[in-house]
């Protein structure tokens, strides 16, 4: 799937912020070796290098688009295109870390212990996810793709992977020292013509958008907006309120 770094930092600020959060709950002081898994432009990997200035920090990222602008920045990292399904390391790291990647990833029950099993002793495993797939801004989304013409082209594209807070408490619990696990709905305030349109344009809608051709495209994109403009109304102050839940986790081997 192809990534567009311009449309994704739109909303650069409300992107990174849950990263910083994350950060700020790894109780670690000063880590050897730090991965940002899925790094994307590089905003999240910033705040790690501000974090641990010392550290050897790297960014993995499959994206060509994405890891381009993450090298085109000034920071003092690493960049390695690489999947993180298949990222099998020599060497352990101290923390890694991943924001709003893994719901991109089918079977978390599998990856997560996969993933710890690289992570060093006292070390830190800490990710961030979506989890407002039941939100209007995604079940619209499911909605018009079950319509017809366009339904068997997009049966990929309506598969949902992250889990329930519980379900990571038992797949990480048993591989854990201590385990922090918790939720956050952050009300977005945005502004502009069809603001959450645009917010997913950068994620979530681009499985649904790239099988179709152009003018497939423009027809669920008319239907889509349509139903969206229904769920969140511009405000008379010209603002759009976006209600969005994310799940935190910190699992320290």
């Amino acid at each position: 799937m192809n990534w567009d770094p311009d449309i994704y930092m739109k909303f650069a600020g409300e992107r990174t912020r849950p990263a910083i959060e994350l950060l700020a709950r790894v109780p670690l002081g000063m880590p050897s070796r730090v991965i940002d898994l899925g790094c994307g432009p590089g905003n999240s990997t910033a705040s790690l290098a501000a974090r641990w200035p010392n550290a050897a920090l790297e960014g993995l990222e499959s994206s060509p688009e994405m890891l381009a602008k993450a090298r085109a920045s000034a920071l003092r990292a690493t960049w390695v295109q690489g999947d993180v399904q298949s990222w099998a390391p020599d060497i352990q790291y101290d923390v890694v870390f991943s924001n709003a990647v893994f719901q991109w990833i089918s079977d978390h029950r599998a990856l997560l212990p996969q993933l710890m099993s690289h992570v060093a002793e006292g070390g830190a495993l800490a990710f961030q996810v979506p989890r407002n797939f039941d939100s209007p801004s995604h079940a619209l989304m499911r909605e018009v793709a079950n319509a017809s013409p366009w339904a068997e082209k997009l049966a990929g594209a309506r598969q949902r992977h992250v889990l329930s807070p519980e379900a990571y408490f038992d797949v990480l619990a048993p591989r854990s020292a201590s385990l922090d696990i918790w939720e956050t709905t952050y009300l977005q305030v945005l502004e502009g013509d069809d603001p959450v349109l645009a917010w997913v344009s950068g994620t979530g809608l681009r499985p649904f958008l790239q099988p179709l051709g152009e003018k497939e495209r423009e027809t669920f994109i008319a239907q889509y907006r349509a139903r969206l403009r229904e769920a969140y109304p511009r405000r008379a102050d010209g603002k759009t309120l976006f209600p969005f839940q994310r799940l935190f986790v910190v699992a320290i081997r």
